[in-house]
């Protein structure tokens, strides 16, 4: 007997082998059923995966969610602070939109003027105790301001630079109380009629102008302007109007109470005003020089 088939490894494994091979031939057959064996093994394969498969699951999904709340409130946390960016930058659009709107105003009171060179400034600062007396603007000496430059509003005049340091500048209302705030102003009509702004009355709300002749006919509802003869400020600077003339204390002139065309309450855009063009025939000194020259007559 050969050597070979005295080997029962090599039988069993040659065996073995075949038969592999006829159940790999057998499985890979098309069919409609399967045998048996087939159904018990895969039965059994799917028992154990079934028992495995569920809290694998569970387990999975758990941290998914855990994956999904911790990724939503990052997008919460973001989407809260792009609301609060929003809110902030809404803020300033419509702050510079104001701002943007008073400024166009100014500008338009502006339009008519030919002599002055504009510089807008915004009120930063406005004492409580000062509140009808002066402000403080954002524009000084550094942006070409000068003292008893005129300053207005979309509104009209609401007084001049009292003070310009080299950023900040001082503007005194033409509501404060010093006796020294006198502007050169007229009432407008068929015949212009010269006076002087001196002095504001807290009870009645109305700027003073005074050293009218007194044979002068002022009608309430006419318009005070700047008259531009101080040389300082431009002329047609809308102030306000008439509501009230009376005589003087002492009945040489009259005096009007003039309501102001600009609300000196309620101020945050500002223009300055330069005056460019001075004709040769106007005089150069100040509003206050010119009035206390004037202390015998209008200016």
């Amino acid at each position: 007997m050969p050597q070979f088939f005295l080997n029962k490894r090599l039988i069993i494994l040659l065996v073995s082998l075949i038969f592999l091979v006829a159940l790999i031939g057998f499985s890979l057959k098309e069919r409609d059923d399967l045998t048996w064996p087939e159904q018990f093994v895969k039965d059994s394969t799917g028992f154990v995966q079934s028992i495995f498969y569920r809290p694998a699951h569970v387990v999975a999904g758990f941290f998914d969610n855990v994956g999904y709340l911790k990724d939503t409130y990052e997008e919460n946390k973001l989407l809260r602070a792009r609301l609060e960016e929003y809110a902030l930058l809404e803020t300033k659009v419509q702050k510079l939109e104001q701002e943007n709107e008073e400024f166009r105003e100014v500008i338009g009171e502006l339009d008519s003027l030919s002599d002055y060179e504009p510089k807008p400034a915004t009120v930063i600062g406005r004492n409580p105790d000062q509140w009808v007396e002066q402000i403080t603007v954002n524009k000084g000496k550094q942006n070409g301001v000068e003292k008893d430059m005129a300053v207005i509003t979309s509104g009209g005049l609401i007084g001049k630079i009292k003070q310009a340091n080299a950023f900040t500048s001082t503007v005194q209302l033409l509501s404060s109380l010093d006796p020294k705030n006198r502007i050169s102003a007229y009432i407008q009509g068929e015949e212009d009629i010269f006076g002087l702004i001196e002095g504001y009355d807290e009870e009645k709300g109305a700027l003073l102008l005074k050293r009218i002749p007194h044979q002068a006919e002022v009608k309430e509802g006419e318009t005070v302007l700047s008259s531009g003869l101080g040389g300082v400020f431009p002329e047609g600077l809308m102030i306000g109007e008439v509501t009230e003339v009376v005589a003087d204390e002492y009945g040489l002139t009259q005096m009007a109470y003039v309501k102001p065309a600009a609300d000196f309450y309620d101020i945050n855009q500002v223009m300055i005003v330069k005056r460019t063009l001075i004709s040769g025939d106007e005089p150069v000194e100040s509003e206050e020089e010119a009035s206390e020259d004037e202390e015998g007559g209008s200016e």
